[in-house]
């Protein structure tokens, strides 16, 4: 009798993606009145939008400045720009939120870009780097703790880290937004996911510490 195949090993599931700070339904009435350059509807817009573009920006750039500014031309270019996005009118599919990140997105690599002084810092891709797609540890729920540990971090390392786990973007997408490789995210994603969890569990058991020493 023929003996049973063994059988194939699971692959296991591709993670999640999560779901990011920017995804909120806009009504289409709102963005109708907006476009007509009613200045309340647009307020609305910039109340709501505000903290995920500064959270963003702050991220990337790591300045609490550049990250005032990021959000100041990212919401003059919404302003400006608005009556071009047509959403689901064109085919696209492309929730207003998704297309106000990516302008937000945009700027703080644009501004990442000109500052030059952090390619030094980052080590080069390795293809042969595992893929890390393991999020960071639960300490990273404080954001103030995460904050601390992402600064610690080269600007690009942390640009890949928050762009994957917090936006949910690909290597793909994030090689093209930064004119790199998919290589080169996938090597940041993993060197700097190790690093920073290693910044966050040292942060508890400091703080373990003090408390025991209060």
């Amino acid at each position: 009798m023929p003996t049973e195949s063994p059988p194939l090993p699971s692959i296991p599931p591709e993670p999640a993606r999560p779901l990011s700070s920017f995804a909120i339904d806009v009504p289409e009435a709102l963005l109708s009145r907006a476009r007509s350059g009613e200045g309340a509807a647009f307020e609305q817009i910039y109340r709501w939008f505000e903290r995920p573009v500064f959270t963003l920006a702050m991220r990337i750039a790591g300045d609490r400045d550049e990250a005032t500014e990021v959000l100041q031309d990212t919401m003059l270019k919404v302003l400006t720009r608005i009556g071009d996005f047509r959403g689901h009118r064109d085919g696209s599919g492309t929730p207003f939120w998704g297309w106000l990140r990516q302008i937000a997105v945009n700027e703080s690599l644009m501004r990442l870009r000109s500052q030059r002084r952090h390619e030094h810092a980052v080590e080069p891709e390795d293809e042969h780097l595992a893929d890390d797609r393991t999020p960071p540890p639960p300490a990273a729920a404080d954001a103030a703790a995460l904050g601390r540990a992402l600064a610690q971090l080269p600007a690009p390392t942390r640009s890949v880290l928050w762009l994957y786990h917090a936006e949910g973007y690909t290597h793909e997408e994030i090689a093209a937004l930064m004119q790199r490789t998919p290589s080169f995210s996938k090597s940041q994603l993993a060197r700097g996911g190790r690093r920073l969890r290693q910044l966050l569990e040292s942060g508890i058991k400091h703080n373990d510490l003090e408390q025991a020493h209060a």
